[in-house]
């Protein structure tokens, strides 16, 4: 996208919101997307696509991120065995991302380059990899999505998994959320909220609240009553985390397994919660499909609630899969830059704007939905902190080409950058490669020998941005 796209003012992009949405809704352009096959769309899908010619204001805005969900983890993805009926229906609504990426491997700094839209070593908290104790977290003073949105007028909330730093320094709350309800840290357990440490996480807005429940079940109740909750006439972001299907396996009712990790964690097992002798491709399917569920249900809820045509859905996931994830056909997965590490599942759906059916192979990540949000919201990011991402509302909304762009990654021991369908990779063996992901998602064919140039100017790229980053503690 050219960088007079990414500029518009509040006023002129919300004159153009009105000009468009009075009429119809602008679709994807045809040479980036090509739509799905319509053949077969029940009552519900026509009704839903009917909705697209309505008056449309500055949306409500629900993200919606699971927690190490791999690419290829839902059925609409192409798993064989995992079913998630309700987000491939999001995805026939909307616009499903084939190329779609984390802003990082793991899952603190993919969080703050969506919540700050910046690269995670902007900051010192995003050198964390993940965040695992109080000397880390987001900056207060940082300017992120819900401080910019609720400068705007938004009402902000954060539901579920923030893992951006622990109190008393660092919240939610400091950081522009108006409301808060959900776990600190980077991992807990389903029932009891015992987190990594073995301290209870499970909070409303700074203080301690008691549930026992299973985690997706009290937060799945948490989201639906928020997106029908009358917010007195202003716009909404909700930020939903869900922690499923994040270690320790532990699927709803699963109650005896609950109370053997709790027993480890109280003896000092410090390593219980990962859980390393449990766990299954059964269990870590019961797990995803109860994520798909919960997002079912906090779907129906909003739209009960009236506003679902109006309300921008994005889901998507912190980062590649784990264990027992489906990452067929890509090599790696978590903690890896290898496609499997940072290739995630990314749905988009706004039926006052957006053709449903769609399906996207422009390369996007976290950062992006960052700007993309600010500029529909009708605002921009500070001055002072410059985005990484680029806005993706003239393509999706006005049919604009994305222009070939550098993405970046950088994690300890691993560096990464695409541009195109080209990606330059070196891993810990310190050896740098490079792979045409056109046909080869694999990351099998290495043309580092054969196209010399182009791995030299891609390196170069890469060392360009690393350049401006803070660098690792020693």
């Amino acid at each position: 996208m050219s960088s007079s796209n990414s500029k518009l003012s509040r006023r002129a992009f919300g004159g153009a919101v009105g000009a468009t949405a009075a009429t119809a809704a602008v679709g994807l352009g045809a040479a980036p997307a090509q739509a799905a096959d319509a053949r077969g769309a029940g009552p519900e899908e026509r009704e839903f696509r009917a909705a697209r010619g309505r008056q449309s204001r500055r949306p409500n805005i629900l993200f919606i991120l699971g927690d190490d969900l791999g690419w290829a983890d839902l059925s609409s993805y192409g798993s064989p065995h995992i079913k998630t009926p309700n987000l491939d229906r999001l995805a026939r609504q909307g616009v499903r991302f084939t190329d779609a990426y984390s802003g990082s491997a793991t899952c603190s700094p993919t969080r703050f380059s969506l919540y700050t839209g910046r690269y995670p070593a902007r900051t010192k908290g995003g050198l964390a990899e993940p965040i695992a104790d109080k000397s880390a977290g987001l900056d207060p003073t940082h300017p992120t999505l819900a401080s910019l949105l609720k400068e705007a007028g938004y009402a902000t909330a954060l539901i579920g998994k923030w893992h951006a730093g622990y109190l008393p320094d660092y919240s939610p709350t400091k950081s522009g959320w108006d409301t808060f309800f959900g776990n600190f840290g980077g991992a807990l357990e389903y029932y009891s909220k015992l987190g990594l440490g073995g301290e209870y996480d499970l909070y409303e807005g700074d203080a301690e609240y008691k549930d026992l429940r299973y985690y997706t079940r009290i937060i799945t109740e948490r989201a639906s009553e928020y997106v029908s909750r009358d917010h007195g006439g202003k716009p909404w972001l909700l930020n939903l985390n869900f922690t499923t299907p994040h270690w320790p396996w532990i699927a709803d009712g699963d109650t005896a397994e609950s109370a053997e990790i709790v027993r480890r964690i109280k003896a000092g097992d410090a390593r219980a919660l990962w859980h390393q002798d449990g766990g299954s491709v059964q269990k870590y399917k019961q797990m995803v499909e109860d994520l798909d569920r919960s997002v079912g249900e906090v779907l129906q809820a909003l739209k009960r609630s009236g506003q679902e045509e109006n309300t921008l859905v994005v889901f998507s996931s912190d980062n590649g899969g784990e264990r027992f994830s489906y990452n067929w056909p890509l090599s790696g997965n978590k903690a890896s830059l290898q496609e499997g590490g940072i290739r995630v599942p990314n749905i988009v759906r706004w039926p006052a704007r957006l053709d449903g059916g769609q399906v996207s192979r422009v390369p996007v990540f976290s950062p992006d939905w960052t700007a993309t949000l600010l500029e529909v919201a009708g605002t921009r990011p500070h001055r002072a902190y410059p985005l990484d991402g680029v806005s993706l509302a003239g393509y999706l909304l006005r049919g604009e080409q994305v222009a070939e762009r550098n993405l970046f990654w950088r994690v300890r021991g691993e560096r990464a950058l695409r541009r195109g369908d080209w990606k330059y990779y070196r891993g810990k063996s310190g050896r740098d490669q490079l792979f045409n992901l056109a046909g080869d998602q694999r990351e099998q064919a290495d043309k580092a020998a054969v196209e010399p140039a182009r791995l030299a100017e891609l390196r170069k790229a890469w060392e360009a941005v690393d350049a401006g980053l803070l660098p690792y503690p020693a």
